[in-house]
């Protein structure tokens, strides 16, 4: 008897694990998570195209991508986003240039998806001029705080501070640095840390431009998302969009992109692949507003 349930046991549990592969990616947009779907990197390019002839500095406009896991990216990847653009660039873990796919970001191998860096250079292509090439460069690390910025803290293999200005001594040898795009504030939104995001944010702003030497660069925000839960978190987290709006205000080159109508994947912490690719629309249309 109790080898005939052992039997029937281990065919229950084949069947499971048959029926999982094959309802996986039919599991994974019902659901919109990567804890459903194990292969989240399915969709990842199979091939790295080198860049063999890179534009003349003039006409290589840089962007930098910074902040926490939203900025990072945690999408999931789809066919659409690994078509490369001859003049959407950027780099690989060892600053060689390449054609941009998603994801971007590769410092989190184990974490990263997709975020919202292609779809910004994109929907910018369509308002630079036709020798023009865009470079997307990743800074981006999941969790971090803006003191962990500010003090140049090492976060999951990276120190935030010296990676960003490594970044910004590469490439400043191939192009002009236009901006940086920013989305970060979940790791601050406690009641210890709030009442200090202003100032914080603030300075490390001022650190940015420092850093690239242009005390006016244009730096676009990003809302963090309207969905948090509970209601004492999302609060917290409009309290954090608050400040946002408010430090945005008081400088001309800062911009900040509503999210209250973007989703999240699952987590109700990190937007889907859809609304990444919004955040990139949306971010390249705020720089195009305060630059123009």
């Amino acid at each position: 008897m109790k080898n005939r349930f052992k039997i029937i046991g281990l065919f229950l549990m084949a069947i499971g694990i048959i029926s999982s592969f094959y309802a996986g990616p039919k599991m994974y947009k019902e659901n919109n998570t990567y804890k459903v779907n194990q292969d989240w990197r399915a969709n990842f390019p199979r091939t790295v195209n080198y860049v063999d002839q890179l534009p003349n500095p003039d006409s290589l406009y840089i962007f930098i991508m910074a902040g926490q896991s939203n900025m990072a990216g945690r999408g999931f990847v789809e066919p659409q986003d690994t078509v490369p653009n001859s003049r959407i660039l950027t780099i690989d873990k060892s600053n060689n240039w390449i054609y941009a796919k998603e994801p971007l970001h590769f410092y989190e191998p184990s974490l990263t998806g997709l975020d919202c860096g292609l779809s910004f250079g994109k929907n910018l292509l369509d308002s630079v001029p036709d020798g023009v090439s865009i470079a997307i460069i990743p800074c981006a690390v999941g969790g971090s705080s803006v003191e962990q910025w500010l003090n140049n803290e090492t976060f999951r293999g990276v120190t935030l501070l010296d990676n960003f200005k490594e970044k910004v001594n590469f490439v400043n040898d191939y192009g002009t640095i236009k901006g940086i795009l920013w989305h970060q504030g979940e790791s601050n939104a406690t009641s210890e840390l709030i009442p200090k995001y202003s100032q914080r944010l603030d300075s490390l702003i001022n650190t940015f431009r420092i850093l690239v030497e242009n005390d006016s660069l244009p730096i676009i925000l990003g809302e963090l998302g309207s969905y948090a839960e509970p209601i004492e978190k999302k609060m917290k987290w409009d309290s954090i969009n608050t400040i946002i709006h408010n430090v945005v205000e008081t400088d001309k080159n800062l911009g900040v992109i509503e999210t209250g109508d973007l989703i999240h994947k699952g987590d109700k912490i990190h937007f889907d692949s859809e609304s990444q690719r919004k955040l990139g629309q949306r971010m390249a249309n705020k720089y195009l507003d305060i630059t123009n």
